[in-house]
């Protein structure tokens, strides 16, 4: 099915002309029975707006952003304001600048410290547009009706412009994003990032034998579409030292009578229960059932007492 942008949509039943470009090279806006464009009203856009466009309308241009700038400026700050763990935020009207995204002069602003963000440690991005969406239109309008566009504009933001240390820029997401960095993500930035972004990845060493029945190996991409913080299984504390290296436990008296179970150390001593893989090749399957079908295990396992333990042939990289 054929995705129809929602304004394009707004625009058709209202019977407004659609103009759709894919560059705004050799492109000039067109006019109207009153002449031309005298504003230009950019939302959730990810191209810069040219000078030559922006000075050809008389009131230049306006962009609502979710949230409370010059924090997360940049293209995705409904994700990074997640990411971040932040328990508020806000909507900003600016005007766009001729040079740099999100550097205009701000002409209205959720007052501080902003509205509470519901849930913050269970939100989700599409849970939180919900609510900054129908808020940025509202600042919009309101902004258009006061006229806060036209010159000589009064910048109104609140927080500091001066001090950009502590600024977290909202950058573009990317899959290396979800790319999990064991040395540093805790358990919380694991399961933040897997809620806000997910499902993450990493790579893992699998064995394939072939016809001389030789092992050849080789890191595969392993996506994990189920897990959980649990208690450390009985006896595991030495895979603690280095996190990131996959385990599996088994109860030796009756290992068929048990659920094996595949979990990893995180870098604040906390563990995951993996339940779920995809190996990159593979169908999304059981963890244990993904892994033993990869031959990720090593060649030894380690008895202690009734539990014995088996560690993947390398850490998840």
């Amino acid at each position: 099915m054929l995705f129809v942008v929602p304004i394009k949509a707004a625009a058709s039943a209202l019977s407004l002309p659609v103009h759709e470009i894919d560059t705004f090279t050799g492109w000039t806006p067109p006019t109207s029975p009153n002449g031309p464009i005298n504003l230009i009203i950019a939302v959730s856009f990810g191209r810069f707006v040219p000078p030559r466009i922006l000075n050809g309308a008389k009131y230049g241009g306006l962009n609502v952003h979710p949230s409370l700038l010059p924090a997360f400026r940049g293209p995705a700050p409904v994700h990074h304001t997640l990411l971040a763990g932040e328990t508020t935020t806000g909507v900003t009207l600016q005007t766009l600048h001729d040079k740099s995204f999100d550097h205009g002069v701000i002409l209205s602003q959720t007052p501080a410290p902003g509205f509470d963000i519901p849930n913050p440690e269970t939100c989700t991005v599409p849970e939180l547009l919900d609510i900054v969406a129908p808020k940025c239109a509202e600042m919009l309008v309101e902004s258009i009706d006061k006229g806060l566009y036209v010159p000589p504009v009064k910048e109104v933001g609140w927080r500091s412009t001066e001090d950009t240390s502590e600024l977290i820029h909202a950058s573009k997401i990317t899959p290396e994003d979800r790319h999990i960095d064991w040395a540093k993500w805790t358990s919380t930035d694991i399961s933040r990032r897997n809620r806000v972004i997910g499902p993450l990845w990493s790579k893992v060493l699998c064995a394939t034998k072939g016809e001389d029945t030789q092992l050849s190996f080789q890191h595969k991409r392993v996506i994990f579409t189920d897990f959980e913080e649990v208690d450390p299984p009985e006896m595991s504390e030495s895979f603690s030292i280095l996190p990131g290296i996959p385990f599996t436990t088994s109860y030796v008296p009756d290992e068929s009578s048990v659920e094996q179970r595949l979990y990893v150390f995180t870098t604040d001593g906390k563990v995951l229960c993996i339940k779920c893989l995809k190996v990159e090749g593979q169908k999304d399957s059981g963890a244990f059932v993904a892994a033993r079908r990869a031959r990720m295990f090593g060649d030894k396992s380690f008895q202690y007492g009734d539990w014995k333990l088996t560690p993947f042939r390398n850490p998840f990289v």
